[in-house]
């Protein structure tokens, strides 16, 4: 399997964690640097897949080093930046630098499907086939799952439901947004359905790793603790 590339952040302090949440729940490999020189210190073998670049809060300083990464002897790209709804003005004349931009605050939703974007018109292989947590492994390409390498004999809905619950560790869900999201809103089946699924994935998990998926009393369920605190 290929080893997927590796997404370029860069920003001047620690990148925001709604930042970091997106490219973690897209299922990027990347790193935070905050100069040119951790660019080239932090490289991996097989180069930069792409960069984010916070272009809000030290513009000349991110346009510097935008034109550092492209005229490299092999730059990088693609490249997005952030940017404040006051800065579209300084974007005239520099289409070179960048390849796509996403204003801030941004939404989650809107930057990953930028970055996706972006992504599958270079050729970028930046999403991995797994989804891990702990023991577990999901397999989003064969619908395949082990469990300290043991194979899950799970249905569809129950593969769907633990895929959903793993790629959002710590997120408490009502029964309702479960339904809506994993069954879609075309399914007029009741709560209780979540109910069942719930419970024939924490047999199958087995006892040691059951607790995986927790009830939260009078709301829903949650999976796992939360990678960001």
């Amino acid at each position: 399997m290929n080893t997927p590339a590796e997404m370029l952040a860069v920003f001047p302090e620690s990148p925001p964690p709604d930042l970091a949440r997106t490219l973690d729940l897209g299922g990027y490999r990347w790193k935070a640097v905050s100069g040119a020189d951790d660019v080239a210190r932090n490289e991996p073998a097989a180069g930069w897949a792409g960069a984010v670049v916070a272009c809000d809060t030290d513009p000349d300083g991110a346009w510097a080093l935008c034109r550092a990464l492209r005229k490299r002897d092999v730059p990088v790209a693609p490249l997005l930046l952030l940017v404040g709804g006051g800065q579209i003005g300084e974007l005239a004349l520099r289409d070179d630098l960048y390849d796509d931009f996403c204003l801030t605050p941004f939404h989650p939703v809107e930057l990953e499907a930028r970055l996706r974007h972006q992504l599958w018109r270079g050729g970028a292989r930046v999403k991995p086939d797994v989804v891990e947590y702990s023991d577990l492994a999901l397999n989003v390409e064969t619908y395949q799952a082990s469990i300290q390498g043991r194979p899950l004999d799970l249905t569809y809905m129950e593969y769907e439901l633990l895929k959903f619950l793993a790629q959002n560790p710590g997120k408490v869900f009502t029964r309702e947004v479960l339904l809506s999201r994993v069954w879609g809103y075309e399914y007029y089946g009741g709560a209780r359905t979540v109910d069942v699924h719930i419970r024939r994935l924490r047999a199958k998990l087995g006892e040691e790793h059951q607790n995986l998926i927790q009830t939260v009393r009078s709301v829903g369920y949650r999976f796992g603790q939360s990678r960001w605190g």
